[in-house]
């Protein structure tokens, strides 16, 4: 009885060993293939848009540090015609949570014309975000803005689904809970690498708003 507990016990160390090797190998595979399409800076040229990632909203409504540092960041981008349009995505979802909204408010506080801002009200995840954008939104250059650790998936499944992309980093100050940020991406990385082999549709798809037309088609009614 005692050998047979010690035969099952060794299998369970080498599922979790072969699991954890496997988890380790698709997170550097993913980080490695799409290296190269982080950048610095973006010249101007035929992109469609600048694709903000939401990254939550404060109980006040302003948006968290993360946030702002990507919303900044695209305006800048917009403002030395790296791209003609924004396209805010995100989760609004349920009533009482709103990311979009506030994304494209913060935007044209700075002095982005309404029009030039698109919201995507059902980019619930990364994924999502980046479907809807080549679906909907009709979208086939794209500079995705979001913090360095994440653009690394975003990349990756952005060229999954036929996206032309380049990623910028807003990564301007050390954020508190980096490293658990981190570990959760690895799990988030195996977890999209999956789905980009599947390619499920995303929870919403709706009619076609083709981003080079007016931003405030997807304004709420």
């Amino acid at each position: 009885m005692k050998r047979k507990w010690k035969k099952q016990l060794i299998i369970i160390l080498a599922c979790i060993v072969l699991i954890g090797i496997y988890a380790i190998s698709v997170n550097y595979y993913m980080k490695f293939s799409v290296k190269d399409r982080i950048v610095s800076e973006i010249n101007e040229g035929d992109v469609d848009c600048v694709l903000v990632l939401g990254a939550g909203v404060k109980k006040d409504g302003t948006p968290s540090l993360l946030l702002r540092e990507r919303l900044e960041l695209s305006i800048k981008l917009y403002q030395t015609n790296a791209a003609p349009k924004i396209l805010m995505s995100g989760d609004h979802g349920r009533a009482g949570y709103d990311e979009v909204n506030k994304m494209k408010e913060f935007a044209v506080e700075q002095g982005v014309p309404s029009q030039d801002i698109f919201m995507d009200h059902a980019g619930f995840s990364t994924y999502e975000s980046m479907y809807r954008a080549r679906d909907i939104f009709q979208a086939k250059k794209v500079i995705i803005v979001t913090q360095k650790y994440h653009l690394y998936r975003a990349l990756y499944i952005a060229e999954k689904l036929g996206l032309d992309a380049y990623g910028v980093a807003a990564d301007q100050v050390q954020y508190k809970g980096s490293l658990y940020r981190e570990f959760r991406e690895i799990i988030a990385r195996n977890k999209d690498f999956l789905k980009t082999i599947i390619q499920p549709k995303p929870t919403y798809l709706g009619e076609v708003i083709p981003v080079n037309g007016d931003g405030n088609a997807t304004n709420d009614k």
